[in-house]
């Protein structure tokens, strides 16, 4: 009985061996040249556009990109030149007898960026003085509500003591600052 099931194994353990064998011969068979020898696959071609040719000059179109960064230029002036000029924008607050103003300067220009005072309409019928502390505060709302919608969140802000201890330019500077407007510039780096 022991020699019966010795024989069977032996033919189960052979009949397998055929079988995978011929199998794998039938797979070999059937695949490509390519699969049969050990070969690398040819590289595909690649495909050049017009578009994507890289120009050889750059022209920066937002500049104000570089100063957002602290990467732009900063106008140094001279030394014995007061405000000192390095700065991307200044602001300005002037207060005459009748009015108040209130302007950001860019540094390379001697026009206004902003500007807002008592003198517009839409001010002037909300308050009762053109010229007293809470004057200050509105032009200061107003004006960081338009630096912020032109992109300016920062200004270089720099008042004679004296004239920054009153009231009026403390409420305006405050009003400054909680409208989102940083009243002070980035050191510029230099790369």
């Amino acid at each position: 009985m022991a020699l019966f099931s010795d024989v069977c194994r032996s033919a189960r353990v052979l009949l397998a061996q055929c079988q995978r064998s011929a199998a794998a011969a039938a797979w070999l068979h059937c695949q490509p040249a390519a699969r049969k020898y050990s070969q690398a696959a040819p590289e595909p071609e690649a495909v050049v556009s017009d578009n994507e040719d890289i120009n050889k000059t750059f022209v920066n179109r937002n500049p104000r990109n570089l100063e957002q960064m602290a990467l732009a230029v900063k106008d140094r002036g001279w030394a014995t030149v007061w405000p000192s000029r390095k700065y991307y924008h200044r602001l300005v607050l002037r207060r005459t007898q009748k009015h108040t103003t209130a302007e950001v300067y860019s540094c390379d220009s001697t026009d206004p960026v902003l500007s807002c005072s008592t003198t517009e309409w839409a001010l002037k019928r909300q308050l009762g003085s053109m010229r007293s502390v809470a004057a200050c505060r509105a032009v200061g709302e107003v004006l960081a509500q338009r630096c912020c919608g032109a992109g300016i969140t920062r200004l270089y802000y720099r008042e004679v003591p004296w004239m920054f201890r009153s009231k009026a330019n403390q409420s305006f500077w405050r009003a400054m600052k909680e409208g989102g407007v940083v009243l002070n510039e980035p050191k510029q780096k230099f790369v």
